[in-house]
């Protein structure tokens, strides 16, 4: 039998670097899976393409948008997955005028491209405290600058088309981590209190010091809780169909 496997999910114009310290402090005991999330416009169309990858059975983990495309594995595929991990996410459809917001980046990144992107869209991410730290914005900054204005057009349509992973919550049946920023404000504490209050038996850690981008900003804290996730017995459970 081989060792068990973490499946590892970015976010919005997140590759794997964001994971990069949980894949080195988790890669000794782990076999890491880290698909991207860059060629599909819908979450459906992600859920579906990591499950066409991953093996078997595996621990999921996923941020921000991970963590919806995360929602939508288990609702299709819950014996598959051991235990799952949402960090800095949520599980609400698109709110009224979201598509305002994200349509000014969209144009930014076409007209002016992702550098500039990046340096309109990657501060309010972050603690306020973590702006100012230069190596942690020159590696954001280069993740961005390696998608492009189309990558980021799918995966604004992905985000803006989201399902309601309301439904989902109260049938998942594996162990489950809620993990959040403290000082995220763009998916706030109070929605994961929400979150891990739905989930049956979930857990919720709160990473101290940390924006919306944990796996980067405090990164030792963020292992240190997924290796406290990992050593939770896997759990397999049965979701009722969920549409």
């Amino acid at each position: 039998m081989g060792r068990p496997t973490i499946v590892f999910l970015p976010g919005l114009l997140c590759d794997q670097d964001i994971w990069r310290d949980q894949i080195e402090g988790l890669g000794a005991d782990f076999d890491i899976f880290c698909p991207g999330l860059m060629n599909h416009a819908f979450i459906e169309e992600m859920a579906q393409d990591v499950l066409a990858r991953a093996p078997p059975t595996f621990s999921l983990c996923g941020h921000s948008m991970g963590g919806r495309v995360a929602l939508e594995i288990v609702a299709r595929a819950p014996e598959r997955v051991e235990r799952l991990a949402l960090m800095d996410t949520g599980f609400h459809p698109a709110r009224p005028g979201e598509s305002i917001g994200r349509d000014s980046l969209l144009r930014i990144a076409f007209a002016e491209g992702m550098t500039s992107l990046a340096a309109q869209w990657l501060p309010p991410m972050l603690a306020e405290h973590r702006v100012g730290d230069e190596q942690l914005m020159q590696r954001l900054t280069a993740m961005v600058e390696r998608a492009n204005p189309d990558v980021f057009c799918r995966q604004v349509n992905a985000l803006l088309h989201r399902p309601d992973a309301y439904k989902i919550l109260s049938m998942i049946d594996c162990p489950t981590a809620v993990i959040v920023g403290g000082l995220d404000t763009w998916s706030p504490l109070a929605q994961h209190e929400e979150m891990a209050a739905r989930i049956p038996g979930a857990s919720l850690t709160v990473i101290e010091g940390s924006g919306h981008m944990s796996p980067v900003e405090q990164p030792g804290a963020v292992t240190a809780a997924l290796a406290d996730w990992m050593t939770i017995p896997a759990r397999l459970g049965v979701l009722a169909a969920a549409y």
